[in-house]
């Protein structure tokens, strides 16, 4: 029903902030209506709320990713060096933004749980082992997820692949169901083996998945790169998969798959604790 906040004036434009159709009205209506979501969502998916309400925002964003243009069309209207420069700069801190979004989004359902939640004794009742131990596995699960993600989406977001003298080689733009699948398994990945062996919580990778593409193009986006490009290879190509992620794909996703990374490992730490209670309640073979 949002859709006409986001909605790009070319039918090939992207969904963004700097360089899309999302004025700074719009982008400050999307505060109260992410908490609105949240909040919402939280009641629709009750007594599960807080574990469903959550999805709510970056499942409404991951529509409007997957309705966006792509990175591609944006180099294609940029076509100078200059003209990629300001755009790239443009871009930079965009995926902060979103993040806020679904940061927004979580706090509704935070009210909400806020309200319903019972004060009975022994809710909510864990405690971590120390804080040490908590911080440094918090610091893991960031660094991290920063080097597994952008890793594991170079891997699983593929198109066609063109050696480069100078870059090595170069990947062009995948389709949005390859960026849909990289992002979320990467992610995914990321939070199940945080969970699984630090025990931290989907927040970390959720909050790594706006700073994954500073930090790969920190790293492949410099001027004699972008000139290479420009003067040698078509707007369709890039130097990293994770480039020609847009950000509110990146952070869509990115949540998304950190979520379901974090109960697949829950999940599967359940499955085995029951296979050992079974295993005991056999006993030994006589």
């Amino acid at each position: 029903m949002a859709w006409p906040l986001a909605s790009p004036f070319d039918p090939f434009g992207p969904v963004s902030l700097t360089v899309g159709a999302i004025t700074f009205g719009k982008a400050i209506a999307l505060v109260p209506l992410a908490f609105f979501v949240g909040f919402i969502a939280y009641f629709l998916s009750w007594p599960l709320g807080r574990e469903i309400g959550i999805l709510a925002v970056p499942a409404g964003l991951s529509t409007w990713a997957v309705r966006s243009g792509s990175m591609a069309n944006l180099m294609q209207a940029n076509s100078t060096l200059s003209q990629r420069q300001a755009l790239f700069s443009s871009l930079k801190w965009e995926p902060i933004f979103w993040l806020a979004v679904v940061a927004v989004g979580f706090l509704g359902v935070l009210i909400g749980h806020k309200i319903c939640s019972s004060s009975a004794p022994g809710e909510s009742q864990e405690k971590t082992d120390s804080k040490s131990g908590m911080f440094l596995g918090v610091i893991i699960a960031l660094v991290g997820s920063i080097l597994i993600a952008p890793f594991c989406i170079g891997i699983l977001a593929q198109d066609v692949r063109m050696l480069d003298d100078r870059l090595g080689s170069l990947v062009g733009q995948p389709a949005i169901g390859q960026i849909v699948f990289a992002v979320l398994v990467s992610f995914g990945i990321a939070a199940f083996l945080f969970k699984k062996f630090l025990n931290v919580s989907y927040i970390w990778p959720i909050i790594t998945s706006a700073f994954v593409t500073v930090f790969i193009r920190t790293i492949y986006i410099k001027q004699d790169t972008l000139n290479h490009l420009v003067e040698h290879w078509p707007a369709v190509f890039f130097p990293n998969a994770v480039i020609s992620i847009l950000p509110v794909q990146m952070v869509a996703f990115g949540t998304l798959g950190s979520i379901a990374g974090y109960w697949l490992a829950v999940r599967y730490s359940l499955w085995r604790q029951l296979e050992r209670d079974a295993k005991v309640s056999k006993g030994p073979r006589t």
